[in-house]
């Protein structure tokens, strides 16, 4: 399935989206049964069936220049008015049964208009339905159930397109957040890179040309000093630059939410998880905090390749006291699926077991409440950090 409001990207999505707009033409079967039912010539009734044929084709094509990446506007438009064409010519000539028309009229007015005319051009809408419906004599109540719905039903389709556009509106921001954080990410390396190197690679050289001028002027010890130095500045170096990169590849929980709300929706399943949870634990340390950014991957991983059935994942944040006096830093993530039945536990879940244990933390893992799902808790010592800044260090 693709994402409401999105092209069709394959001929199934196509054939998916066009099946689910053809179950609303069951409501035709009012103008159908009064051709079959409501005595009309030989030639009404075949002109009755050529209308209806045409309508819904014209619904049909609408909703596939819809779907399609490169929509086309002004086909649109000659659809939509060849329908409210047919609505007309069909009421006059079959009677009142055919004001059904102008209700699916209305519905694709709604689709093609701009927002800022679509309660206009539906008042219109409402106000032909209305004539047609005086002129041939087709009851005060019929006049009134077929406008209203005409004009609801676009109402209501108008507020849907806008839905849909603010979806594509939140996943284009979601988007231009995602890469804007990774832009971040990479200067923040960038600049501390720059940091780390560019001191040790400027005393690494200031070195070497002192080491150089003691070999010229035959001071030997003096020139295997600095080449010590030189030595240990070199892999001081590579300690801070492992150090860095070490932190760039450490996982996040902000950033680990944001991606398994991406591919639990894909799975089609709904993440529940507060908004306060990336700030649960504000004291949190970067090893801790990155032990259970493992957690919820994994976890979310699980659900995606082996959770059947599952609808929800439930993401849970709390701070729990053992019996040693020691707080931990608890993330439970469970679903609603099958559960994981009588299998083993697989190497990635014995995996996070030791990044946790690394950090003095515990894995449980196994069925959820009530025997139904899987549910699996992290817990990481809560640690507060230092607050010892970069320049307090440097000035001590």
């Amino acid at each position: 399935m693709n994402v409401p409001g999105s092209p069709a990207e394959t001929r199934r999505q196509m054939l998916v989206k066009v099946a689910w707009m053809l179950l609303w033409m069951l409501y035709l079967a009012y103008p159908a049964g009064d051709l079959l039912n409501g005595g009309h010539s030989p030639a009404g009734r075949v002109f009755g069936w050529a209308c209806l044929a045409v309508f819904v084709g014209s619904y049909v094509l609408l909703v596939v220049f819809r779907s399609m990446a490169g929509m086309r506007p002004r086909a649109c438009r000659v659809i939509v008015g060849t329908m409210i064409v047919l609505a007309v010519v069909a009421s006059f000539a079959l009677g009142g049964a055919f004001l059904t028309f102008f209700i699916y009229a209305s519905v694709c007015l709604a689709i093609i208009t701009p927002a800022r005319y679509a309660l206009r051009a539906l008042a219109g809408m409402g106000v032909l339905t209305t004539a047609i419906g005086l002129v041939i004599h087709a009851g005060t109540d019929n006049i009134a159930t077929f406008a209203l719905s005409a004009f609801l039903s676009g109402v209501a389709m108008t507020g849907l397109q806008r839905l849909v556009a603010t979806m594509q509106e939140l996943r284009e921001a979601r988007a231009a957040v995602a890469h804007l954080a990774a832009s971040e990410e990479r200067l923040r390396l960038a600049r501390d890179l720059h940091d780390l190197l560019g001191h040790s690679l400027s005393l690494i050289t200031l070195k070497s040309e002192l080491a150089g001028r003691f070999m010229d002027a035959g001071k030997d010890e003096a020139a295997r000093a600095q080449v010590a130095d030189i030595e240990q500045v070199a892999r001081q170096s590579l300690i801070d630059v492992r150090e860095a990169v070490t932190g760039f590849r450490r996982p996040t929980l902000p950033v680990e939410l944001a991606a398994a709300r991406t591919a639990l929706a894909a799975a089609q399943v709904r993440l529940e998880a507060s908004p306060e949870l990336v700030d649960a634990w504000p004291g949190l340390a970067n090893e801790e905090a990155g032990a259970l950014a493992w957690a919820l991957r994994e976890a979310v991983t699980n659900i995606v390749r082996h959770g059947e059935g599952a609808t929800v994942c439930t993401v849970t944040a709390d701070t729990a006291w053992v019996e040693s006096g020691e707080r931990y830093a608890v993330l439970e993530i469970a679903d609603d699926g099958r559960g994981p039945g009588k299998s083993q536990p697989g190497n990635g879940l014995s995996g996070l077991e030791e990044r946790l244990a690394l950090v003095g933390g515990r894995l449980t893992a196994g069925q959820g409440e009530r025997g139904k799902g899987f549910r699996l808790r992290a817990e990481v010592p809560l640690r507060e950090v230092s607050a010892t800044t970069p320049e307090a260090s440097k000035s001590a």
